[in-house]
């Protein structure tokens, strides 16, 4: 296989003050975002000596951020246990809802646009509309942490991992769980949908890479690769790559046609905490807890996949392997990226620092994300004018006066507003117990009544 064909390391973004959590791809490709145990969220540009933008909101560290599939919004989860969706242009326009009554672990938008799925520590998955953050439903049959959710391709089905050892299958139009996959090793850190929505990934504590078919609810693939914790998973678009991010400072990717690992990656100097594949699955993301941002391009995919789909039989998922027997002899390509990196990468990002502003609500109109508020038109066209990146948001709020009775008023509003939530939260806790409680005596019921009537 010559270099050609092996991914290389593109960009190298540094800006943020601790550990990476979570990056997202715009679907245009023109922006990454990531998020921080610093709490900014960071949105960084690819086209050359752009300034990179740091929003601050937040309260406690951002553990998810998502881009919308219109690329007009980044939602992040905080463990400040809000969620704040985000316009990711210098203005710095956004808003915040308390979603949850713990930190919130993870965020992701339907293929839509129009919902917003979070999970939280308070054992509970929630899904949102995205025009004005409505509450729907929540999802409460988790009994400890939920580290990992997402929407299946189709909108159609919920995947959910929790530190209880459970990943649960749910039906988002009747709001049940419809499956149980049990895990006995360690506890399950992230969890992704195959594009084709037919199979699903997850990476474990234990340093394990498993791959389940939804068909037949069965163990299809099993690497056990990494030698540290697996973060995160990420499919290729194409569906026939797997890219998973460990704390043995590594990713890995996986080829699921051959049922082998494919590549390791050394960029990081610390545990990788995530990494995502591009829309287009050209490039890839990874962050971690040296505090870097490393954008990577796959090349592999453009050669190889026409090239290993001819040597393949058709199929929609990936084969049935029990995943890479280390005395095969046959080793993953090792990349240590510290050898010669490209000059260009390590070239300094000048980062503009944006405060949270409200949205103007004057501009609503009709867009993709349910009639949220449109982007500036510099941003649509990937430009930022010089103009609008000289002069931070932050310094009007500067400027602000604020008389003592006024701030005092709207403290006041804010915590009876924290109560009001709490409340609503823990009576739609009790509903719940109680709608459970009627079902089962309905059953039971039902269970008396087929009983008593044969002996009639």
């Amino acid at each position: 296989m010559s270099n050609l064909e092996d991914p290389t390391l593109e960009r190298h973004f540094k800006g943020h003050r601790d550990a990476v959590t979570s990056v997202s791809f715009s679907p245009n490709m023109k922006q990454l975002a990531t998020g921080s145990m610093d709490s900014c969220l960071m949105v960084w540009h690819f086209k050359p000596q752009a300034r990179a933008y740091r929003f601050v909101g937040h309260k406690d560290a951002i553990l998810s951020v998502a881009f919308s599939p219109s690329g007009s919004l980044v939602a992040s989860a905080s463990r400040d246990k809000t969620v704040r969706l985000w316009i990711p242009s210098v203005k710095g326009e956004s808003t915040v809802f308390k979603a949850h009554t713990a930190a919130v672990r993870c965020v992701d938008f339907a293929s839509d646009g129009q919902s917003l799925l979070t999970a939280s520590d308070d054992k509970t998955i929630k899904v949102w509309t995205v025009h004005r953050q409505k509450f729907q439903f929540s999802l409460c049959a988790h009994s400890n942490w939920v580290r990992s959710a997402r929407f299946s391709p189709d909108g159609r089905l919920i995947l959910s991992a929790s530190d209880d050892k459970t990943i649960r299958l749910w039906d988002r139009s009747t709001r049940e769980s419809i499956h149980t996959f049990h895990e006995y090793g360690g506890f399950v850190n992230s969890v992704a949908f195959h594009p084709d929505g037919n199979c699903f990934a997850a990476g474990t504590t234990d340093n394990i890479v498993k791959i389940w078919d939804l068909r037949v609810n069965k163990l299809i693939q099993h690497y056990q690769s990494h030698t540290g914790a697996v973060n995160s998973v990420s499919f290729h678009p194409s569906g026939n790559y797997l890219l998973s991010a460990s704390s043995d400072n590594s990713l890995k990717i996986f080829d699921l046609i051959e049922g082998r690992p494919f590549y390791t990656l050394h960029g990081h100097k610390a545990p990788v905490l995530d990494a995502a594949f591009s829309p287009s699955g050209e490039f890839f993301a990874s962050g971690g807890s040296d505090e870097q941002v490393l954008v990577w391009k796959t090349n592999f995919d453009t050669i190889n996949y026409q090239e290993v789909l001819k040597g393949q039989r058709k199929r929609s998922a990936p084969a049935h392997h029990q995943g890479h027997d280390p005395s095969s002899g046959e080793a993953p390509h090792e990349l240590d990226m510290d050898r010669a990196p490209k000059d260009h990468t390590l070239v300094p990002t000048p980062v503009v620092n944006v405060g949270p502003q409200p949205f103007h609500h004057r501009r609503r109109s009709g867009s993709a994300e349910g009639g949220s508020p449109s982007l500036p038109d510099q941003l649509h066209s990937g430009e930022v004018s010089p103009s609008n990146q000289e002069k931070p948001s932050t310094e009007p709020l500067g400027e602000m006066v604020m008389t003592p009775q006024l701030a005092n008023t709207l403290e006041h509003i804010v915590s009876q507003l924290d109560i009001l939530t709490e409340t609503v939260s823990i009576l739609e806790q009790r509903l719940t117990m109680a709608e459970n409680k009627l079902r089962e005596c309905l059953d039971n019921q039902q269970k008396i009544t087929l009983q008593i009537q044969p002996s009639e």
